[in-house]
């Protein structure tokens, strides 16, 4: 026969027990939600770095195109002031790509 004694430390056993379930439970669900805010908070940390790649690439394509354009602009100038000049550099360089085009 179980004394009073045993009761209550049976109880306070159970207790704890459903106690300590509780906790695990409530430490699973702030694991969760600790996961889910580390992954979001990566997400928008790679979105801003996509973000920040897209803008630089962008800026230097129209550096690019405006360096191609200024580029165009002076060799129709350097044609148009020396013609010679250019249709003798326009056949030598044409020479040179047919003498390494035919040796291969």
């Amino acid at each position: 026969m179980p004394t009073k004694a045993a009761d209550e430390i049976g109880k306070a056993g159970k207790v704890t027990v459903d106690d300590l379930s509780l906790q695990l439970q409530v430490l699973k669900d702030d694991i969760a939600a600790l996961t889910s805010t580390v992954s979001t908070y990566s997400q928008s940390k790679a979105s801003a770095a996509r973000d920040t790649a897209q803008q630089k690439a962008s800026e230097f394509s129209a550096a690019a195109q405006e360096r191609a354009k200024e580029t165009h602009k002076q060799a129709e100038d350097f044609i148009r002031t020396q013609p010679g000049t250019a249709i003798g550099i326009a056949a030598g360089a044409g020479f040179l790509i047919g003498l390494l085009t035919a040796r291969r």
